[in-house]
């Protein structure tokens, strides 16, 4: 089975300049995903997309293939992920393609080894990691209209949080399929989707300067 890991590390990013090369705990941010991909028994190859000359120089450094750069029009800030992933799953032969992007580098191998073990021990189109979400769409949260006025999301007889059904934000931790999938999806989550559950301290999502100092509080409590 080759396994392999794609880490997609634009050279772009408007709400964290640099972000992929940020450093959190000494190592910048793509080299943390390089690390747990290198650290999986279950991965074969690892490899970086990238449209950044600088960023696939790092990436080798740090022990990554960088067989190809990612063409300009699948940097952009609004180009679709689904794409990216097809243009690698074009231009690399695999079995299983594993997505680890740097935005999450507190990960566990664990945590990547279950949600390959998870699609390949069911019918799953799609593997993905999720936490338990801070807020509830049945209990807490509501919109604005245009004169201000608040609606609740869901209207519901739920008294307490505990009532309300479990909600799940998705992470960025890991994303496991097959290339067949990716070539005929129209949207990433449009198939029989199955998730691994992690705990926020190692998934929280790097796209602030905050983000980036919370994972630097959590890193140093390990």
């Amino acid at each position: 089975m080759n396994t392999v890991a794609v880490i997609c590390a634009r050279g772009g990013s408007k709400g964290l300049p640099n972000k992929n090369l940020r450093e959190l705990n000494g190592i910048p941010l793509v080299a943390h995903s390089i690390r747990v991909a290198k650290e999986s028994k279950l991965i074969n190859r690892v490899i970086v997309s990238t449209d950044s000359i600088e960023i696939g120089a790092v990436a080798k450094l740090y022990g990554a293939e960088v067989p190809f750069i990612r063409p300009e029009e699948l940097a952009k800030d609004d180009s679709p992920e689904l794409d990216v992933w097809k243009h690698a799953v074009q231009n690399v032969d695999m079995d299983v393609f594993v997505s680890l992007p740097p935005t999450a580098p507190l990960r566990s191998v664990k945590d990547v080894d279950n949600c390959i073990n998870l699609l390949l021990g069911t019918d799953a189109d799609i593997v993905i990691a999720v936490r338990e979400a801070v807020r509830n769409p049945y209990f807490n949260m509501v919109t604005l209209d245009k004169k201000g006025y608040a609606h609740v999301v869901i209207s519901s007889d739920y008294y307490q949080r505990q009532q309300c059904p479990p909600i799940f934000d998705i992470t960025t931790v890991c994303y496991v399929t097959q290339p067949e999938y990716i070539l005929s999806a129209q949207s990433v989550l449009e198939g029989k989707v199955k998730a691994i559950l992690v705990p926020y301290e190692r998934s929280i999502d790097i796209d602030t300067e905050i983000d980036l100092k919370i994972a630097e509080c959590l890193i140093k409590e390990r």
